[in-house]
């Protein structure tokens, strides 16, 4: 039995790391790249690499919002954009050191706040010691559904999940109006006027 978790154990690093090469190669390719087009696709491919990430991490509904927006509705988005500009990225004239070092720097602050948390899947950890307990203990009988993530995500945080719609939807109307807007102002500089001109 120890020799069995041994091997998953193996089999589920060998995992993790080739996700996160592949994470660091289509990010590269992304920065790299001046098609806007191969940018994109590479983007939905992203997305879909961090879906199975969140696989592993045991966190199933967060895997499934970032495939559908992620992979999904962003991609779609961003071709729809393409539709109305250039598909390729003009080349900077100057070297874009400034947001170099605030990546940096922001990706630094973000590993050290890494730091202090807890070890992933520790019981002790505080997450698991106060509202965890009452959601796996109290969740069915009290909402009456079975699963405790739905529960939380459909009743005890109810109004915060509708909020998110909310704001998403608010969000994709904004889009097709913007959208719908270069649209049609791409079809007024194509037809000819009133004088026959082209």
């Amino acid at each position: 039995m120890v020799a069995h978790r041994g091997e998953t154990g193996t089999v589920i690093l060998g995992i993790d790391i080739a996700l996160l090469v592949l994470l660091a190669v289509v990010g590269i390719a992304i920065i790299r790249l001046r098609n806007l087009f191969a940018v994109t696709m590479l983007s939905g491919i992203y997305s879909l690499l961090l879906a199975c990430v969140f696989v592993l991490l045991d966190a199933v509904d967060v895997a499934f919002t970032e495939a559908a927006v992620g992979a999904g509705i962003s991609t779609v988005l961003m071709l729809s954009v393409l539709a109305l500009t250039k598909s390729r990225e003009r080349i900077p004239v100057t070297t874009p050191l400034l947001p170099l070092v605030t990546v940096l720097v922001t990706g630094g602050l973000l590993i050290y706040g890494t730091w202090d948390l807890p070890a992933f899947g520790d019981p002790n950890a505080p997450v698991h010691q106060h509202v965890a307990p009452a959601y796996l203990a109290e969740a069915e009988h009290q909402t009456g559904v079975p699963n405790v993530v739905t529960a939380v995500l459909a009743s005890y945080r109810g109004y915060d999940t509708l909020g998110e719609v909310t704001v998403i939807f608010t969000a994709g109307i904004g889009v097709l109006l913007l959208l719908s807007g270069g649209y049609r102002r791409r079809r007024k500089e194509d037809e000819p006027d009133s004088r026959g001109r082209p």
